[in-house]
């Protein structure tokens, strides 16, 4: 096609991977426009040549196999002319026409005739030639000449084409990726209502489905609702308002999915027109604004708890708002209020009513009935808001109807309520209570309302624990001259003793110093040691009731521990008429602090030798039961009145009996025992006892 020309087979130098420039002319279309214009000009040999980069690739021929011609070289080929100037080229005999260089190599080619003309782009610019080529010698006609001048316009149209459609194709390309990298869902439809773009967010919303293909029926797809949760109506949905003309700025609506998740999003819209104002379409752009308006609830419900608690006069008037005003903000359908109850009895066979949590108070959204049917009680570690407590952070269930759900399937699935929340309450001392709310859809967790729900819990326990302070502050003005009388009487008898006896050294002379001195000053010592407990027992009962105490908590085997203390109590009382039975399992694993705990069990042991002076059995049991390690110590002493067991755990009191019999003591033993217990979620009670003495039990769950 210039100063190369198909030879004899073999002597062609070829390019296995030598391809034509990609998306402007066709094979096909090449090679039929060389056919015409080849025939045109009865011509033998028609070619099409384009350029790419610094060469000419043959796209096209007719008379000649184009798939063995190399790439030509634009150096010295005649059609680098026809490319540089633009101008026609035309040889009656390449051979003896003085203007083709003598050391051209189409001279000793076949080719004797040779004319091209330029094939431009829709910008003008030359792209290639259009080339016919005869092996005699002949002058080219104007009509010949205009046949081939015909071919290569015919080229440069197709080109044109081509190209434009390439460059359609491009931004095309170029649109969808940016559409589809966009934040917003985008979706838009033609005159007719047919759907004809959804970006990938789009398809997201719809759990990778495209929608369907007209906007009549997105009805059996997609969800739509208003913000206030109610159904959309044909009319009210935004791509059809679109296409009715209305343009939609900032208008938000909310989206269930199949799997009853709910999204929030703002919509934004407008009907596409023509130049002559033809109504051609409609598009809607979705942003999610779920987080965003989640927030701004977060923030409510926050201000709202903060009112409800500081208006309420009492507790049980702020249960209810506090749980309305949780609910309410954001938009759960069930709240449940669960609070540690303390007070109550002792039931051995049911379990503790420590280690319990009864309902405080619930509220349910206006509407369809969606509720938990609420126990009269919980256990430590039953149920949704028993396991909260037992784990001691918050729980979210995803679906309480899944069947491996802390939720009874049969309640889950009268409740109609799907996601669960709970989470525990604390105040300075623990966990107090839990709160958990219910939705009415299925929602993933967040980690936003885990610590939002976390704070509330904390202002709920800060409320309870302000009105405890309160309630302790009456309690302790009532109590105040009661305490300090027995307070002063712990304290004031070994000071009273140790004065004396100090003055006795400080009088004595020599002889009566050397005789009596060891004896007094071991009255000294006794009663600093005693006064010294007193003091050490007051700072830590003090530490426990404030939780500044730590526990080390972790699982230890303790019926080992209750083993070696009876082991212990038993060598100290041999030889007395004293005996001591330990009935221990080989092993007891419960989860705290082994030593705070040892201290415990050595507290009761001691009561028992000390308040049965005239001897007798003490029996120490431990046993699993109902899910509780119980330990009793029972003893054949003095007895305790029924009327006093309760004041007996209360800071210096002590039982009638043991004062008038002056048996030594501080009085703190039994309340410090408490306090422990309960930093262990679990209790200690005096028991009901047949016969003589005294029966304490301890239980801490497992």
């Amino acid at each position: 096609m210039g100063d190369e020309r198909p030879g004899p087979p073999g002597q062609e130098a070829t390019h296995a991977d030598a391809q034509p420039p990609t998306g402007v002319l066709a094979r096909s279309a090449a090679d039929r426009i060389a056919a015409l214009t080849a025939t045109a000009v009865h011509a033998p040999i028609g070619m099409i040549g384009l350029v790419d980069g610094a060469d000419l690739y043959p796209v096209g021929g007719h008379g000649v196999d184009v798939e063995a011609v190399s790439r030509i070289p634009m150096t010295d080929a005649l059609t680098a002319e026809v490319i540089r100037t633009g101008q026609p080229l035309v040889f009656g005999d390449v051979r003896t026409d003085p203007r083709v260089p003598a050391d051209a190599m189409i001279r000793r080619a076949p080719s004797r005739a040779y004319a091209a003309y330029p094939v431009r782009d829709a910008a003008g610019t030359v792209v290639g030639v259009c080339v016919v080529l005869d092996t005699e010698p002949r002058q080219w006609t104007d009509a010949e000449l205009a046949a081939v001048d015909q071919g290569a316009r015919v080229c440069t149209l197709l080109v044109a084409e081509r190209t434009a459609r390439v460059e359609v194709d491009r931004q095309k390309r170029f649109l969808d990726a940016v559409l589809d990298n966009l934040h917003d869902a985008v979706t838009a439809c033609d005159a007719d209502g047919a759907i004809v773009f959804s970006n990938s967010r789009i398809r997201d919303i719809r759990g990778g489905a495209d929608l369907p293909a007209h906007i009549d029926d997105l009805a059996g797809v997609i969800d739509l609702r208003h913000p206030d949760g109610t159904p959309m109506t044909p009319g009210d949905r935004p791509l059809r308002r679109a296409l009715t003309g209305e343009r939609i700025t900032g208008d938000e609506m909310v989206i269930e999915t199949k799997d009853r998740r709910r999204r929030r999003y703002r919509v934004d819209g407008q009907p596409i027109t023509g130049p002559d104002g033809e109504r051609l379409g409609a598009v809607i752009a979705l942003q999610d604004v779920t987080r965003r308006r989640q927030s701004e609830r977060f923030r409510l419900c926050e201000l709202a708890v903060v009112r409800a608690l500081g208006e309420a006069r009492t507790v049980d008037q702020a249960w209810p708002k506090v749980l309305e005003a949780i609910a309410t903000a954001l938009g759960w359908a069930h709240a449940e209020l669960w609070l540690v109850d303390r007070d109550a009895d002792a039931d051995p066979d049911a379990g503790d009513l420590a280690a319990r949590l009864h309902p405080a108070a619930s509220w349910s959204a206006p509407g369809p009935a969606r509720h938990m049917a609420a126990p009269a009680h919980l256990r430590y570690g039953d149920g949704l808001a028993g396991r909260a407590w037992q784990a001691g952070k918050p729980l979210w269930l995803r679906d309480i109807s899944n069947p491996q759900s802390l939720i009874d399937p049969a309640t889950a699935a009268a409740s109609q309520l799907h996601t669960a929340l709970a989470v525990p309450v604390r105040d300075g001392t623990g966990i107090v209570g839990v709160l958990t709310v219910f939705a009415d859809v299925v929602q993933d967790q967040e980690e936003e309302l885990l610590v939002l729900m976390s704070g509330i819990g904390a202002h709920i326990g800060q409320f309870l624990e302000h009105r405890t302070v309160q309630d302790l502050q009456r309690q302790l003005a009532r109590s105040k001259d009661e305490y300090l009388a027995l307070a002063g009487h712990e304290l004031r008898t070994p000071l009273t003793s140790i004065s004396a006896y100090t003055g006795l050294l400080r009088e004595a002379d020599g002889p009566t110093l050397a005789e009596q001195g060891p004896a007094i000053i071991e009255v000294i010592d006794r009663n600093t040691a005693q006064l010294r407990r007193v003091i050490d027992d007051l700072l830590e009962l003090s530490a426990l009731d404030t939780g500044h105490a730590p526990l080390h908590n972790a699982p230890f085997d303790f019926a080992e521990v209750v083993r070696d203390a009876a082991a212990a109590t038993a060598d100290a009382v041999a030889g007395t008429d004293l005996g001591v039975c330990c009935e221990v399992p080989d092993s007891l694993v419960v989860p705290g602090d082994a030593r705070r705990l040892r201290q415990v069990v050595d507290n009761l042991l001691g009561n028992a030798v000390k308040y049965s002076p005239d001897g007798g059995l003490i029996t120490v049991r431990l046993q699993r039961t109902a899910g509780a390690a119980v330990l009793t110590v029972s003893d054949t002493g003095i007895g305790v009145d029924p009327a006093e067991r309760e004041k007996l755990f209360g800071r210096l009191y002590r039982a009638t009996q043991v004062r008038e019999k002056a048996i030594p003591g501080s009085g703190l033993g039994l309340a410090l025992s408490r306090a422990v217990a309960q930093r262990h979620q679990g209790s200690i009670t005096l028991e009901s006892h047949d016969g003589p003495g005294t029966t304490v039990r301890l239980k801490l769950p497992l």
